[in-house]
């Protein structure tokens, strides 16, 4: 009997890292309500040398990818994020209750997409705030890497710890 109870235990016992979801999501909505409400839109400040805190909107994706569409690519973010949402949260409680670098990484990932879709589905847009450039002696002063926030970082340390894991444990993989 006790074979089984571990084995149904295995099954469900990853939700259980939805906290680090939810702590990523909480995070994210307080560091970009700060953002809004204390600076101005395009005008840096700087923070430490390369970085500076900078107010953006983005209504696509990374990098700005389709941003300059009407609109629709809005919903289509959206839908993204629930559609990867489901998924995760699937893969979360089908997930063996060994895997919690497996875990870890995918409440990462869905707590940045969540705090993404937050933003779309309230205001229509992403708000960034951390720029971070550097200086490029020869061909390029200032190089500005892309206006990110909490929830992009979540998403890339998640997505980089899925590709670790990928590389080097993939039998944390499977099923």
């Amino acid at each position: 009997m006790r074979n089984l109870a571990s084995s149904e235990r295995s099954t469900v016992g990853m939700l259980h890292w939805l906290w680090l979801a939810a702590v990523v999501i909480a995070i994210d909505q307080l560091t970009k309500w700060m953002a809004e409400s204390n600076l101005l839109e395009g005008q840096p400040v700087p923070i430490l040398p390369h970085l500076n805190m900078t107010l953006a909107y983005n209504k696509g994706a990374a990098f700005g990818f389709l941003a300059n569409h009407e609109g629709w690519q809005i919903w289509l973010f959206a839908a993204l994020a629930v559609i990867v949402s489901v998924v995760i949260v699937r893969w979360l409680h089908k997930l063996p209750s060994d895997r919690p670098w497996v875990a870890s990484s995918l409440a990462l990932i869905l707590g940045g997409a969540v705090g993404n879709f937050i933003d779309r589905i309230l205001h229509g847009k992403v708000v960034d705030f951390i720029d971070v450039y550097f200086d490029i002696p020869f061909w390029m002063q200032n190089y500005h890497f892309a206006t990110f926030n909490v929830a992009d970082i979540a998403i890339t340390v998640g997505a980089a710890m899925m590709i670790f894991i990928g590389l080097f444990a993939s039998h944390q993989l499977e099923g």
